[in-house]
């Protein structure tokens, strides 16, 4: 084997080596840096990276030096930045349900109760496509990241659709729920569509064909989330019935096997690993498990109502929970502490997401606004206020430079740095 070249994966902080094979294949493997820091010992790491790695030799040590550097250099971007509101949409003419980046952060999409689902281009504010195909409400939606050339959405109409990101042309019309279709995920190779649906199945499709791989049954109520790990292998569904299951994916015996977790329900997040995943509860609870063994490891408890949202960061030594209660809570994933309490809103917290770069968290709340906030203190950084209705979705780019709200008032908001703001107006 014959290293070819290295490539940067910023969020989570990684080093790709793309490597030929005597087969004449070329192929990649990563070398995770999920513990880098600005404080990290650089000339250990690479001592340490050449001692693991055989297909890193002693003269690439400049460059693999250049390249931690560089990744330490997009750790301590944006900590001062400030937004500010770039664009107000009028999005649809009745209800949005949802929004979502692609993995760049120059498209996003939304849907609504008016059954579209619509394309935007994220710089001007400029409807790019509008998909509307479907004949009920478009509740659930995302693109297929990290290409982006690919968009599911999934309907009250019993069915999801796969459309073309760029030419709004429907490739496949995905039919076999009988229920309202409430979740989707594209797994992280683009070649499958899972579909969570309120008849309590999920299902698996394949991308290219659209056709049906295999039917996930054994919830006895609705499915309300699910998602892929890292690596694809395994999917987690999460129902009303006080379950989540992990199912493991395996495209030549499609399942091999299933394991239960007894939570109250809501929430599913994987980390970046795949090792471990998080539930959400009505019982004031967030709970991390072992994907391999289906056991709890650590119960995040403080909250004092239903817990509405949780998620990682990008390396998956934090976790944040989002309550009912109005509070935001941020947690060393390894010691179950509670590091930092976000108070400062005015009612329930419904979404909650840490930035690629985890120095800051955003929540979307009832109270009408968003807040950033530090996660190193817990402090408020910025409020951002302006929607007339709840906001119930929220969202940053993978630059970690611009943010989307969604809101009851029919409107989306893009708020963006203000020094990219300011630098736009200026070349105008």
């Amino acid at each position: 084997m014959k290293l070819k070249r290295f490539l940067l994966r910023y969020h989570p902080p990684g080093i790709i080596l793309e490597y030929l094979r005597k087969s004449g294949e070329v192929e990649t493997k990563s070398i995770d840096l999920l513990n880098l820091t600005p404080e990290t010992d650089i000339d250990r790491l690479i001592d340490q990276i050449l001692l693991e790695e055989p297909l890193i030799s002693e003269s690439r040590k400049p460059q693999l030096k250049k390249l931690i550097e560089k990744l330490i250099e997009k750790q301590l971007e944006n900590k001062k930045q400030e937004f500010t509101l770039f664009k107000v949409l009028r999005a649809h003419l009745l209800p949005l349900t949802n929004c979502a980046f692609n993995k760049s952060g120059d498209k996003f999409i939304t849907g609504s109760y008016d059954r579209t689902c619509k394309v935007w281009d994220t710089v001007t504010g400029q409807e790019l496509l509008s998909l509307d195909e479907h004949s009920n409400v478009v509740y659930t939606m995302s693109f297929n990241t990290p290409y982006g050339d690919k968009i599911v959405t999934g309907s009250f109409d019993k069915r999801a659709k796969i459309w073309d990101a760029n030419t709004g042309q429907c490739y496949h019309t995905l039919k076999g729920h009988k229920m309202e279709i409430v979740c989707q995920s594209f797994d992280p190779h683009s070649m499958l569509v899972a579909t969570g649906s309120m008849d309590n199945t999920a299902k698996l499709w394949d991308v290219e064909t659209g056709q049906e791989i295999f039917s996930l049954e054994g919830h006895k109520a609705e499915i309300v989330s699910l998602n892929f790990n890292t690596d694809g292998d395994k999917i987690m569904t999460a129902s009303f019935d006080n379950t989540a299951k992990i199912w493991d994916v395996a495209l030549d015996s499609v399942f091999i096997h299933w394991k239960v977790i007894r939570v109250s329900f809501l929430v599913d997040n994987s980390d970046f690993t795949g090792d471990y995943c998080l539930t959400g509860s009505i019982d004031r609870t967030c709970k991390l498990w072992d994907v391999g063994t289906g056991q709890c490891i650590e119960t995040f408890t403080g909250h004092n109502d239903e817990v509405l949202d949780a998620c990682f960061n990008s390396t998956g030594n934090k976790l944040a929970t989002a309550s009912s209660d109005g509070v935001a809570r941020i947690y060393n994933v390894f010691t179950g502490a509670c590091i930092a309490l976000l108070q400062g809103h005015e009612n329930e917290i419904s979404k909650i997401s840490f930035n690629p770069q985890g120095n800051k968290i955003i929540t979307a709340s009832s109270d009408k606004t968003c807040k950033i906030w530090n996660t190193e203190n817990g402090s408020e950084i910025q409020t951002l206020d302006g929607h007339e209705d709840e906001i119930f979705s929220c969202a940053f780019n993978y630059e970690g430079d611009t943010i989307i709200t969604g809101s009851k008032d029919n409107t989306c908001r893009i708020w963006k740095d203000q020094e990219i703001v300011k630098n736009w107006n200026a070349n105008k």
